[in-house]
């Protein structure tokens, strides 16, 4: 016979979630390295040295897989556009993911272009040159101009799905 699951009991004043407990950022800096990692480069093709990961992969599947991995990159965007990090940095980030995603969308040409660019790695290389939050506070025109960065990836995001749409009406004659 099997012993009795006994239920947990939670103090009243204990938060829940657990993870709600935490002061922590989820875009704290470990969980950015462990996506970029797992984005650009956790496999290694073996006797090179040129890594790889999930970015080129799932960039693969047609239509989508730039779509989902530029969007998964606007995490570590926001990341910087909450530790305060200078206009400047913020658009070299939309830059790359912008180059990242365009390239993207060329069949086998942009998963190959994807291998050797990491657009993440170097976005997460650019937050770590401004470890030190710049201001605690955003003010309006901070608040504008991620509006103007969310437009803009937007804009990049809904890319591929228009040329993937004018490719189709192109080949149908």
């Amino acid at each position: 016979m099997s012993a009795a699951v006994e239920p947990e009991v939670i103090p009243p004043d204990a938060p829940w979630p657990p993870a709600a407990a935490e002061k922590e950022n989820f875009l704290n800096d470990e969980n950015l390295e462990y996506l970029v990692a797992l984005l650009d480069d956790i496999f290694r093709i073996p006797l090179t040295g040129i890594r790889f990961g999930l970015d080129p992969v799932i960039g693969l599947i047609p239509g989508v897989g730039d779509w989902i991995t530029g969007a998964v990159s606007f995490l570590i965007l926001v990341a910087g556009w909450q530790r305060g990090l200078p206009r400047v940095a913020l658009t070299r980030m939309v830059v790359n993911i912008g180059i990242d995603s365009l390239v993207g969308t060329l069949p086998v040409v942009g998963d190959a272009f994807d291998v050797g660019w990491k657009s993440n790695r170097k976005n997460f290389t650019l937050l770590q040159a401004y470890r030190e939050p710049q201001r605690h506070s955003q003010t309006w025109r901070d608040w504008a101009f991620l509006l103007a960065l969310v437009g803009t990836v937007g804009l990049l995001l809904v890319t591929p799905f228009v040329l993937l749409i004018l490719m189709v009406n192109w080949l149908r004659g």
